[in-house]
């Protein structure tokens, strides 16, 4: 069977008209789009290591917010300590409720929060970006850039920028009030559209120092474990199944320290994951990706650890939904994609997907990242392969 989605990734790097500069770039100006958690915790890392730095948000409330506290806060394990926002004569975020203002001069611009709001940004943006300008998804999660690069295309977008499809942070975040409480995370996979930008990730280690580059967003997005982990984890915990937390005496309580994410998981759980990171591989190896994480290497990565420092923490519920909204969309979708093309069953993948659109009480799956939603039919192969050309040099 041809490679037709691999076909398409090599198709779009080629097309690219830029320069392969071979030493790293020093990124000094970033913009962060979005007022979320994860928003804030990217300009604060990026003004630690001395960038400027604009924080947009479109809501009033977030703006306000930040500017009545004292700041961005992070407590824990990394750069800890309080970033100013709007401060004079001091380092500080600069908040901004004009989206065009905020990327004029940024060399970065990190889209984060929920996948419909990083859609947004990329379709807004198609008129305001410039030759250079690099894009970060954080997290990209699955099909990140090949979708943003086809709504910026389908919005008018003619510069040549590159897009960064990162499937994590340098931290899980818990927000209490203005408080960032922090823990670091292991290597998260990344990669570049076009795929000849290597140095792009270089740049932004001073900003993301546990990228771990991938050589295509082909790679990349099969390596995001994110669903497989969260899922059986939020979804199937409960007196029923059980889950993988440290036993307690009768009589005793849990320590803080123990309540954390890796406790969801336990042997029941481990199976589920098993079943989807097998699915995940196989469609993989279909488009010629193989050596995928293990189901340990996974686990490690998305769920952090159960004891110590590197811990993620259990979320709320309205966090939780949002996990799952976004895992479905992202991660578990563009799978089955994928796997229509490859002509590989993944029934277990399709059964997460049917679940998490129960609990959530919405067909979430008609949102989801798919090749035929970024104008790649999948009737015949040869079809397909015209639209992804078409894509690839401007055509459409």
């Amino acid at each position: 069977m041809t490679n037709a989605f691999s076909d398409f990734a090599e198709a779009i790097s080629k097309s690219s008209t830029s320069r392969n500069v071979l030493t790293p770039p020093d990124y000094g100006r970033v913009a962060v789009l979005g007022g979320g958690e994860d928003a804030r915790l990217i300009a604060a890392l990026c003004l630690s290591e001395g960038a400027h730095v604009t924080l947009f948000s479109a809501y009033g409330v977030e703006l306000k917010s930040l500017r009545n506290s004292s700041g961005i806060t992070l407590r824990g394990s990394g750069p800890v300590g309080t970033y100013q926002v709007d401060r004079a004569n001091t380092p500080s975020i600069k908040a901004c409720a004009e989206l065009d203002e905020a990327v004029r001069d940024a060399e970065v611009i990190f889209l984060s929060g929920p996948i419909h709001k990083q859609r947004t940004y990329a379709m807004v943006l198609a008129d305001h970006l410039s030759d250079g300008q690099v894009l970060v998804l954080a997290p990209g999660r699955s099909l990140g850039a090949l979708e943003t690069a086809w709504l910026l295309r389908i919005g008018g977008c003619t510069a040549d920028v590159t897009i960064v499809e990162t499937q994590g942070l340098p931290y899980w975040v818990k927000a209490e009030g203005a408080v960032l409480h922090i823990a670091p995370v292991g290597e998260v996979a990344a990669a570049t559209l076009p795929s000849d930008r290597g140095n792009v990730l270089e740049g932004l280690r001073k900003y993301l120092p546990n990228l771990k580059p991938h050589h295509s967003v082909l790679e990349s997005g099969f390596a995001d474990g994110s669903a497989l982990v969260e899922f059986p984890a939020l979804l199937m915990s409960g007196p029923a199944l059980g889950s993988g937390a440290i036993k307690i005496p009768m009589g005793g309580k849990s320590l803080p320290e123990h309540q954390n994410f890796a406790s969801l998981i336990g042997k029941e759980q481990r199976g589920v994951i098993d079943l989807l990171a097998q699915e995940r591989r196989a469609v993989a190896r279909s488009f010629g990706v193989r050596n995928l994480a293990t189901s340990d290497a996974w686990i490690d990565t998305h769920a952090g650890a159960l004891k110590g420092e590197a811990h993620r923490p259990i979320p709320d519920q309205l966090s939780a939904s949002n996990l799952l909204r976004d895992g479905v969309i992202g991660s578990l979708v563009p799978l089955v994609s994928a796997a229509v093309i490859a002509g590989v069953p993944v029934p277990v993948t399709e059964s997460m997907i049917t679940l998490a659109d129960s609990v959530l009480g919405a067909d979430v799956a008609a949102a989801g990242r798919r090749l035929d939603t970024i104008g790649i039919r999948y009737q015949d192969i040869d079809t397909a392969r015209q639209a992804m050309d078409a894509i690839a040099t401007g055509q459409r």
